[in-house]
């Protein structure tokens, strides 16, 4: 068994794309989660091209140096956090990454940085926003509901912080996004 590493794996649909394509060349593999793949044998040179061939035209690609897969590893954490579960965790952001990736978060912070441009923090918070956007747009929850789900400590401040990476309140965002989206017999 190894253990391939994947850039830019970041939802279910991700998932399924690599388990199609992996099917297509006929890699056998065990799980695939974000970010990484079981394989049940390691991968020859010619396995490691072909795979290459098929992904990178989709966006995605194999990593392979130690320092790349740890922030991809922090990213897929982060998004699985903010995007695929039900945010319930108390446990602070900076705990559950050193827990998680069996590192300091001094050094996983430092590298974050230095290899993205930005913190972890910010990188965090913009996956929030995201993450609000997308509720704001379904219009199934209240803005509480979305502060709350999110562990926003109020509404207050989501708002703050979505106006200032945005520029929007999350009411005015709201209204721009109605607006766009006017039944077609409304169009003019």
């Amino acid at each position: 068994m190894s253990i391939l590493f994947i850039k830019n794996m970041v939802c279910n649909r991700c998932i399924m794309v690599i388990q199609n394509e992996l099917e297509k060349i006929g890699l056998d593999f065990t799980h695939i989660k974000l970010g990484e793949v079981t394989l049940t044998r390691e991968l020859s040179a010619e396995d490691k091209k072909l795979l290459e061939a098929v992904l990178i035209p989709l966006g995605f690609e194999v990593i392979d140096d130690k320092k790349s897969r740890i922030i991809e590893k922090i990213k897929n954490i982060i998004i699985d956090l903010v995007h695929h579960q039900d945010n319930d965790t108390k446990k602070n952001l900076s705990d559950l990454l050193s827990d998680q990736l069996n590192h300091d978060y001094n050094y996983l912070s430092n590298l974050f940085s230095e290899v993205e441009g930005t913190t972890i923090e910010k990188y965090f918070i913009a996956q929030k926003i995201e993450k609000i956007k997308e509720l704001l747009v379904y219009d199934e929850l209240s803005l509480s509901e979305i502060a709350l789900r999110l562990n926003y400590s109020s509404v207050a401040y989501l708002s703050n912080q979505f106006k200032k990476v945005t520029g929007l309140t999350p009411s005015y965002f709201k209204q721009i996004r109605e607006e766009k989206r006017k039944p077609l017999d409304q169009c003019k």
